[in-house]
């Protein structure tokens, strides 16, 4: 079962801050991600190996992507990987955002957006693909409420899960960078936020030191 907001508590580095962004604040984000998603599609990213899909759709902003397929696997790169055309730039919302949070000095680099349909889940992982990992990776939910689950520095150290809602950001820098984390489910109509449904989940990234 997951936790209550006041029973929560978070190992060194992580940070959790709900209903950071007000509605309105929110809903100005929806409509600048419908302009970055018009500009650089939404595309279903493969498994490296397996060639298997992932059940998010996503796409990047910013001067770098994160990006995986079959062959060349988990990476970072300039440009979309079916247009071939640059990412858009991250909106200066978001920048301010980092700058206000993030406590790091350098602005991020990449902005991943990843749509969970409601039926969508994100296994257990550590994001490890950036050169400098002591810049911390911010996390905003859109949306749908999900289950998030984080747990430690190895993949089988306890795990503690929480419910991410509209306007929640999350923080994992420090002793926390490369903790565990995934989303363990998506619960329907508990947002009004997206006409559709779902979920979207943007996470900003410094990549290089």
């Amino acid at each position: 079962m997951a936790a209550t907001k006041a029973e929560i508590s978070l190992q060194p580095g992580l940070s959790y801050l709900p209903g950071r962004l007000s509605r309105d604040e929110q809903e100005n984000l929806v409509d600048i991600i419908r302009a970055i998603v018009a500009e650089a599609p939404l595309y279903v990213p493969v498994m490296p190996g397996s060639g298997r899909s992932m059940s998010v759709r996503m796409t990047n902003c910013g001067p770098l992507g994160w990006v995986t397929d079959k062959e060349r696997g988990y990476r970072y790169q300039p440009t979309h990987p079916l247009t071939g055309r640059p990412w858009p730039g991250i909106p200066q919302v978001l920048l301010d955002l980092w700058r206000e949070l993030s406590g790091f000095e350098k602005d991020p680099e990449a902005c991943l957006v990843n749509f969970y349909a409601d039926d969508a889940r994100m296994g257990l992982h550590q994001d490890r693909d950036e050169a400098d990992l002591s810049a911390p990776v911010l996390s905003i939910s859109l949306g749908n409420t999900c289950l998030f689950r984080v747990g430690g520095l190895s993949r089988t150290d306890r795990t503690r899960s929480l419910k991410l809602e509209s306007g929640d950001v999350f923080i994992l820098g420090g002793e926390g960078r490369l903790c565990f984390h995934g989303v363990d489910r998506i619960y329907p109509g508990t947002s009004t936020l997206l006409k559709s449904g779902g979920r979207i989940n943007l996470t900003l990234r410094r990549v290089n030191p």
